[in-house]
Order: C-alpha cells, then structure tokens, then sequence
C-alpha cells in the first residue's frame, strides 16, 4: 500500500509542477497587462513634478494642472499634549491653487528637492513618492480623461 501511495506522489507530481507553472504564468501576464506604457510613468512623473515645484515656485496654472478637482491634501502628525497620532490639514484643490499664487510654499532654489519615484501603478492608477526638503509626500494619482492628476496627497515631515 505504501507503494502505492509513493508511487502515486511521484507520478502526480510532474503534474502538480506544470500547473503550478502554468498558473504562475497566468498571474505573471495579468499582473503586467496593467502595466503602464513609458509615456504614462513620463507623465506621472511630471504631474508630480508639477505639483512640487510649483508650489515651490508660486507657479499656480501648474498646481491646478496636476490636481483633480476633488482633490484633497492631509498631514499626519502627532498631537503633542495628548500624544496621540492625528490627520490635518484637509486642504482641497482651490484651497492649495490659491496657497499656491500666494507663495506658501515658495522655497530658494538651492533648497529645492523632490524626489519622484512611482510606486506602483495600474490600468489608471498610479501612487508615486516625492521625497523633499521638509519630508514626503505620497501621491494617489487617477488617469483622468486622458492625463493624470493627483488625487490624494499624504504627507509626513522630516523627524526633528
């Protein structure tokens, strides 16, 4: 009976093997048929680029351009009496645009960073990373009609 049962191991595994390997394949193609084309990672890229320096540069036509319009902004921070963790902020499109023209965020050239990396993206979602002077942002970007735009932003400040 043992025999049996060992032979029956051994000639099910080849079987097992192959669509084990076939299923993996499978997953390896629907991962990648999400994957984005070099123009959209381009354009992800300077969508993000558009959002840091131009609130950087007080630059308010490409702050509105990267954005969507119900875009929203949040910082996660630490309430320091109660010692607790707590989002603020909750700055919307027209609120930032309008930070933005006034030149909030305006910073000397040589003080300017920003990182980009794309994260992940699929079919018309995408998240990227902006590490900066003060400390990062985390993108949640949409494909809208035809470009991309921010839809989320999280940020953290720079331990100090």
């Amino acid at each position: 009976m043992a025999a049996c049962m060992e032979k029956e191991t051994m000639s099910s595994r080849p079987v097992f093997l192959a669509g084990s390997a076939l299923l993996l394949s499978a997953f390896s193609v629907a991962c990648h048929a999400g994957a984005p084309s070099m123009a959209d990672r381009k354009a992800i890229i300077r969508t993000a680029l558009d959002f840091e320096e131009g609130w950087y540069t007080a630059d308010a036509d490409r702050m509105a351009r990267a954005l969507h319009p119900v875009f929203v902004m949040r910082h996660v921070g630490t309430d320091e009496q109660r010692h607790v963790s707590i989002l603020t902020q909750d700055i919307d499109a027209p609120e930032l645009i309008s930070l933005t023209r006034q030149g909030k965020g305006r910073v000397p050239a040589g003080r300017q960073r920003h990182d980009v990396t794309v994260l992940d993206t699929f079919s018309n979602a995408a998240t990227a990373k902006i590490v900066a002077w003060y400390g990062v942002d985390y993108l949640q970007l949409a494909k809208w009609n035809g470009r991309w735009v921010i839809v989320n932003v999280l940020w953290g400040k720079n331990p100090t």
